[in-house]
């Protein structure tokens, strides 16, 4: 399949799929079910609609036959014949389908095929749009180097952490554990996902007490930590909570995106005068599969277009399901352009059991010191504190930049050398 052109005149989507049909009436049904066709001929359904309006089928890879049936329920043809087979598939509609509609593009590429009963297997593995999408959707604001100016930070990775325990701090406790992570020298804080507006630590009260830590710091140094305040909530929510991010002197908001939807994080986009950091939780459910649900690269064109300057890729050796392979593909994945003159690029963000130990790897692999890093008990759980804990991280990725063996570095560097004892 042709999948590199970046700017098609069509919206193209490009689909893995196993099925027991003739592929290419399985790829027609496809195209049927996602544009005007129906399981029956029906009035109005002229050849002049379905040349104007129904989704074609641009491409048909057979690569793979013989495999037993990936996910229960699928139906046979009329022959019988239980004999499985996995090609590669691109569709294309006109963009009058549907206009330029982030939600609506969701229900064209993504929608009921899934649940098609010719199908023991379908997974969208990547999009292409016009640059229609472009004009209409702005992007990540800030990127890399938005991130870079308002964190001070060149040259290397941004080194960061998780605030642990995930719930139970109360908003002092919080400015408390951010004060020391602050005179640790971190680069970047974020909450976690499960952290939001509580009773028992409200979001103003948390983002008070913490913005006092950076700031005090920041007026003490000349370093300003970056936090990305998890403001989830309904869209005004959202919205007063940036503001109230913004008014304290806060430089990142944090929002997940399964929770908030695609209406809730273009909301948030075009409203935001901060870096977004967007966290995938959820992600899992519609991908572990690897015959179901989407690829990460065609996941996440969606969310940079909608306005994410920050992505979760997961991170090297994961306490997930993940393996290395795909995390990289997913971290490279966002610096690959969506279109020629809007790149649109979002920072890879590193997490999910980060300690001292990935840092090598995980520069080697990305090739680029142009993402974050983010460790929650690989800084707090430092046998030394929680300062330790972040100058051994910052330590290992030194030694990373350099080239250098992390025992040998370690040598000389203390907080090192003990992380090295329990990580």
């Amino acid at each position: 399949m042709n999948t590199s052109k970046i700017n098609p005149a069509r919206i193209e989507a490009d689909y893995l799929i196993e099925t027991a049909f003739d592929p290419m009436e399985a790829a027609q049904i496809m195209a049927g079910e996602q544009s005007s066709g129906t399981f029956l001929a029906v009035p109005g359904e002229t050849p002049e609609l379905k040349a104007r309006s129904a989704a074609r089928v641009e491409a048909l890879e057979v690569f793979e036959t013989g495999m037993e049936p990936t996910l229960p329920g699928s139906g046979l043809p009329e022959t019988g014949d239980e004999t499985r087979t996995r090609a590669r598939v691109t569709l294309s509609w006109p963009i009058d389908n549907l206009g330029v509609s982030l939600p609506n593009l969701i229900a064209t590429i993504a929608g009921n095929l899934f649940e098609l009963k010719p199908f023991s297997g379908l997974r969208l593995v990547d999009v292409r749009l016009p640059n229609a999408f472009a004009d209409a959707y702005p992007g990540p604001k800030f990127g890399i180097a938005g991130t870079r100016r308002l964190s001070g930070v060149e040259g290397r990775p941004l080194i960061g952490t998780i605030i642990k325990p995930s719930v139970g701090l109360s908003a002092q406790e919080t400015g408390a554990l951010a004060v020391e992570l602050c005179a640790g020298g971190i680069d970047f804080i974020k909450d976690d996902e499960l952290q939001a507006d509580g009773p028992a630590c409200p979001f103003e009260d948390r983002v008070r007490a913490v913005m006092d830590a950076v700031n005090q710091q920041a007026d003490k140094t000349g370093k300003k930590a970056m936090v990305a305040f998890n403001l989830t909530g309904e869209i005004d929510e959202m919205r007063r909570r940036h503001d109230f991010v913004l008014a304290q002197g806060g430089t990142c908001v944090m929002a997940s995106l399964t929770a908030v939807g695609m209406s809730g994080m273009i909301a948030l986009g075009r409203h935001s005068e901060l870096p977004i950091h967007a966290h995938r939780c959820g992600w899992g459910a519609l991908t572990r599969d690897p015959m179901l649900g989407w690829s990460y690269p065609a996941w996440s064109k969606l969310w940079r277009l909608a306005g994410a300057d920050h992505m979760h890729v997961n991170g090297l050796d994961n306490k997930f399901t993940e393996a290395d392979d795909s995390v990289i593909a997913s971290a490279r994945s966002l610096t690959e352009p969506l279109f020629d003159k809007q790149p649109m690029r979002a920072v890879p963000v590193f997490s999910s059991g980060q300690t001292i130990r990935q840092a090598a790897g995980t520069l080697k692999a990305v090739g680029s010191p142009d993402l974050i890093v983010t460790a929650g008990g690989g800084v707090v759980a430092h046998p030394d504190g929680v300062a330790s804990g972040v100058r051994a991280m910052c330590d290992a990725w030194d030694a990373a930049m350099q080239g250098i063996d992390l025992a040998e570095y370690a040598k000389d560097h203390p907080a090192l050398s003990s992380a090295l004892t329990i990580y």
